[in-house]
């Protein structure tokens, strides 16, 4: 069949199948529909082949099929298959859930920033109508309190006019929108802190309940309810397993219990232990994420208390991230109240696809069944094979793993989630696998067993029994999710899709209407400018190169070069020297004393002078 025809063939019948359920006044949901056309199709029973061309009567009889079963509400099969639709459908993970709740808060919260962020108010009565907005959206966000509380509008009132008075609205309003929305979120975040430190200083407070111990409450509520009803459904499963272990070795209690659906019992429960184990991985999650918001959430509040007690004034750089702060811890308790209600309501849905066993099989039937039969757990079974081990040598092709030779033993991938791989496919009961027997790596594949016999059958032909698993499961389809085998089924059926294995192949594919466009040059150019395809111009470069041996090399001088030239000079540096003269003597001699005598004249008219020498000898000096 082709893709296209084959599609249209499945639609058709998964929209009949729904109209003649609903004929009957049993209204399903078209995923629970399909899953059920693929379950009727993959059952060798009914013999449907799909390498051929259905007839018109092949559709008429698969309809008719899923509607039997669809509408045989004492089968616990198809319990079971309702119960992995719901969960498949409904369950998320922290992350989803978490960006689920931002998207939805975002949406409800997107008319109010509409009228905050578009608005541009031009009168004094319009700033202060966005400025109300403004502390509604504070209101809203924080999710501490409702519009409609007083008291609670007024805490956040003076919260906002202390960190953004309503003279700082014409700033606001000069802002982009991008930066108005990060402002409003920025502001929802200090008021909060504002009020969440007011609450503990006992100023405020109203409509804020004490997160911390709800949460504490609540968590310890929850994890004994799911203790309660996962030891409930190990207890049943115990029980049913017991049974149909007797069955296989009594031929006459085999033909007692045949016609009672014992196995669609045990898978249902098992099952139901399954998703129950994964709620209550996520509530110890939760209680471990409370425990550390608790003491972040007192550390910081005693920082804050610290900073601001006994100050008039303070700097708002120094307090606003202490408020912000404080905000993001008590978001994250809403986070984890949030996720411990979804875990709590989808615990309590799951319940209403374990009615059936109270139907089937009441207490005062199954203490009689059980006379005379040794019910074991699945920790005493496991003890049971310990000490027991895999000997390697007997196995020259096979390759196992055991905890003390294993890195990251206990992260490995088990197949059927974690069940004896040879108990499946022969006896048709889900046991549960002692890794330390030894894990056989098969294929890139891992699996464990009940007991060494088990393993050591296995391992015979491994391939063998895999294929007997997936017998198996073609008669009882709700183990393709209990045994996570959705890779072993996807190519069987023509309008399956590739989907996340650990999520289940239960959804419909999503559709949507869209393009791409695909870029010129998604890399940079790598264009050389220097190739040349043409030979003459590659001829006429090498002539020019092979020219230019004949050339000169010239140079000339220009202004800026000028007197720019290098130069290097060297000098002896100057030496410490002395001479020796002679020595220095001296010597006195008498000062020459002349005097004349009759210059100035006399009475005669001839002038007389005469010279006396007074300078005394040199033998007296």
């Amino acid at each position: 069949m082709s893709g296209e025809r084959t599609q249209s063939v499945i639609k058709r019948i998964i929209r009949q199948v729904g109209l003649e359920c609903a004929a009957q006044g049993q209204s399903l949901s078209e995923t629970l529909v399909a899953f059920m056309v693929k379950a009727v199709v993959l059952d060798p029973r009914n013999d449907f082949n799909m390498d051929r061309i259905l007839t018109e009567n092949d559709m008429q009889d698969l309809i008719q099929l899923c509607v039997t079963r669809l509408l045989d509400t004492t089968n616990p099969s198809l319990s079971t298959i309702k119960m992995q639709v719901y969960f498949d459908m409904n369950y998320a993970s922290r992350d989803e859930l978490l960006s689920e709740q931002e998207r939805v808060l975002e949406g409800k919260l997107a008319p109010v920033v509409r009228a905050i962020t578009e608005s541009g108010p031009r009168v004094q009565e319009d700033t202060e109508n966005v400025y109300q907005k403004i502390v509604t959206y504070a209101l809203l966000r924080s999710g501490l309190g409702t519009p409609k509380d007083i008291e609670a509008v007024r805490e956040v009132t003076a919260a906002l006019q202390s960190v953004f008075p309503q003279t700082e609205m014409i700033t606001f309003i000069s802002l982009s929108k991008k930066d108005k929305e990060q402002q409003l979120k920025d502001l929802a975040m200090l008021v909060s802190g504002i009020r969440l430190y007011n609450r503990q200083c006992q100023k405020g407070g109203s409509g804020i309940d004490d997160l911390p111990d709800i949460l504490n409450e609540a968590i310890l509520l929850a994890t004994q309810t799911l203790d309660e009803h996962l030891n409930s459904c190990k207890l049943l499963a115990h029980r049913y397993t017991a049974l149909l272990e007797s069955m296989q070795e009594d031929p006459h209690r085999h033909s007692q219990l045949s016609s009672l659906k014992l196995k669609e019992a045990l898978f249902n429960v098992r099952q139901y232990e399954a998703f129950l184990c994964i709620l209550q991985s996520n509530t110890i999650t939760s209680a471990q994420e409370v425990e550390s918001l608790n003491v972040q959430f007192e550390a910081a509040m005693m920082v804050l208390k610290n900073t601001v007690e006994d100050k008039t004034s303070i700097e708002f750089k120094e307090v606003f991230p202490l408020f912000m702060e404080l905000s993001k811890l008590w978001t994250s308790f809403q986070d984890e109240m949030l996720l411990l209600s979804f875990l709590t309501n989808t615990a309590n849905n799951l319940q209403q696809f374990l009615e059936i066993q109270s139907q089937l099989f009441p207490e005062e039937m199954l203490t009689s069944l059980l006379e005379g039969v040794t019910v074991k757990s699945d920790e005493e079974r496991i003890k049971e094979s310990i000490g027991t081990k895999v000997n390697v040598s007997d196995f020259k092709n096979q390759e196992w793993l055991f905890p003390e030779t294993t890195d990251n033993f206990d992260q490995l991938l088990i197949q059927y989630h974690g069940f004896c791989a040879h108990s499946i496919g022969v006896k048709g009961i889900t046991l549960p696998g002692n890794p330390a027997i030894g894990i056989l790596k098969h294929k890139e594949k891992y699996y464990v067993f009940s007991s060494k016999e088990a393993a050591y059958l296995f391992a015979q032909d491994p391939d063998k029994f895999i294929q007997l698993n997936v017998e198996k499961a073609k008669k009882y389809a709700e183990l393709i999710q209990l045994l996570e085998l959705h890779h072993q089924f996807e190519y069987l059926v023509p309008h399956a899709q590739a989907r996340n294995a650990s999520r289940g192949s239960l959804k419909p594919p999503p559709k949507r209407d869209s393009g791409t466009q695909t870029d010129t040059h998604i890399l940079p150019p790598t264009i050389v400018r220097s190739y040349e395809w043409n030979e003459w111009e590659l001829r006429r470069k090498a002539i020019k190169l092979a020219n230019l041996r004949r050339k000169l090399t010239h140079s000339m001088q220009t202004d800026l070069s000028h007197m720019r030239r290098e130069n290097v000079t060297q000098v002896y540096l100057p030496k410490d020297a002395g001479t020796q003269t002679k020595r220095d003597n001296s010597s006195n001699v008498p000062k020459p004393q002349i005097f004349l005598k009759g210059l100035r004249g006399g009475p005669s008219p001839t002038t007389h002078m005469v010279t006396v020498d007074l300078t005394r000898p040199l033998d007296e000096t």
